[in-house]
């Protein structure tokens, strides 16, 4: 059996698992190629979809042998015979588990870009990978998963080496596996398309599943520019936030769509996508083009406004808050709210003093230059504003909580001035 990509195996294999809905599972994608199979098959079960990350522990003097795996909230699975027949003593064993442990917290952090880990205690899991030749890591996935509190195991794959299935069978409750091909050499040989998954595709897979709706993926039309979108709009949605990113980011950002999946978990819709083409994205000086920008986005609002008539609010980080800013002062402009992370809307110059829509700036505490510019920007504002400091947080807003905050923030903004009716009151925004 032939696939033509990653998407077309995962709808298959959607398919053949959809006997473990009534089971309400968890569907577990192996970062990274395994994520894209793993998505459609999320959606043919109607589960949530998260990752496993795990990490082989492997003999110090002979690496490519594991004497066990680790995975998220301690969860560890040791073969005590490979560790007493290589001889590995207490001391190594540590050193190699705390720095596999430092780079699984790193990797698992970046890819949910926030989003908390989905428990599995008691829960059914289906974990799944793009193929299967040897079965060592699927298998140390599944073990993980066991360790991690789930009540069923199942193993779904496309395609996989029938040794391996074999093997596999006895480690966990059910494999479910399309083909078991005799003459089996490599994954990818089944696949005409196998290109490599990045880990930006990853964020925005996980981001499109996580609560509050779809994503959709679409074309914007900004006056007449082609340019890629993620569109989310939650059961009986009733306004629409577009995100504008700053220099050197994309609709893939992993702190934007934190923040996106924040805003759909309160009923808005959101929608990220690319202000610029990828011919456009290689000339730095474009990133910067304030006026090209906002020009881009007051094209997209209008464009939406067609195709969903809701209120529009616009979430801009650096240079996109400028943009939105700009964007947001022009006679005819669509946008009734604005919400700036770590922005630069100093950039916006005399176009602040145009803005109608409320608008709140939101800086990091630490970041000092960028606070001084968001209050010069401030004071140039003529329309409802606030200016929310998140204590400690830098410029990216990396620290433990700190984007959470902003997720808060946005939404506690957006919801009361986009939304039908008072709203609640957007208390406690910060230190002001």
């Amino acid at each position: 059996m032939l696939f033509t990509d990653r998407k077309e195996a995962g709808r298959r294999l959607g398919g053949a698992v959809r006997h473990l809905a009534p089971r309400d599972p968890v569907v577990l994608g192996l970062p990274r190629g395994g994520v894209p199979v793993a998505y459609e098959v999320a959606r043919a079960l109607g589960a949530p979809l998260d990752v496993i990350v795990v990490r082989k522990l492997g003999v110090p003097h002979h690496p490519e042998l594991g004497f066990g795996a680790i995975g998220e909230g301690g969860a560890r699975v040791i073969s005590d015979d490979i560790v007493r027949h290589a001889g590995v003593r207490d001391e190594k064993r540590v050193a190699v588990e705390r720095a596999e442990g430092a780079e699984l917290r790193r990797r698992a952090g970046a890819y949910r870009a926030g989003r908390p880990r989905q428990p599995l205690t008691g829960r059914t899991v289906v974990v799944v990978d793009d193929g299967v030749a040897t079965g060592a890591t699927a298998g140390a996935a599944c073990q993980v998963a066991r360790a991690q509190g789930a009540a069923y195991v199942a193993l779904a794959v496309p395609v996989a080496a029938p040794d391996a299935v074999a093997r596999l069978r006895g480690a966990v409750d059910e494999v479910v596996c399309l083909s078991t091909p005799a003459l089996f050499s490599a994954v990818g040989e089944w696949y005409r398309d196998f290109s490599q998954t990045s880990d930006e595709e990853v964020v925005a897979l996980l981001g499109r599943s996580s609560g509050g709706g779809t994503a959709e993926a679409v074309d914007v039309d900004a006056g007449g520019v082609p340019l890629a979108g993620d569109l989310t709009l939650p059961p009986g949605a009733e306004a629409v936030v577009v995100f504008a990113h700053g220099s050197g980011s994309s609709r893939h950002s992993p702190r934007n769509r934190s923040v996106a999946s924040a805003l759909n978990g309160a009923g808005l819709g959101t929608l990220l996508f690319d202000l610029l083409t990828p011919g456009e994205e290689v000339y730095r000086a474009n990133v910067f083009d304030i006026a090209l920008l906002a020009g881009r986005l007051t094209d997209t609002t209008r464009w939406l406004g067609t195709l969903v008539p809701l209120p529009v609010g616009v979430f801009g980080a650096s240079t996109g808050a400028a943009a939105a800013l700009r964007a947001a002062a022009a006679t005819d402009s669509r946008i009734r709210a604005v919400v700036s992370r770590g922005g630069r809307p100093d950039l916006a110059g005399a176009d602040l003093s145009g803005v109608r829509a409320p608008t709140l700036l939101i800086v990091g505490g630490d970041d000092t230059t960028v606070v001084d510019l968001n209050r010069q920007a401030q004071a140039a504002l003529h329309c409802e504003n606030e200016l929310a400091t998140v204590p400690g947080a830098t410029h990216l807003f990396e620290e433990p909580g700190a984007l959470d905050r902003v997720s808060d923030l946005a939404r506690d903004w957006f919801t009361a001035h986009l939304l039908p009716g008072d709203g609640q009151p957007a208390a406690q925004r910060g230190e002001f």
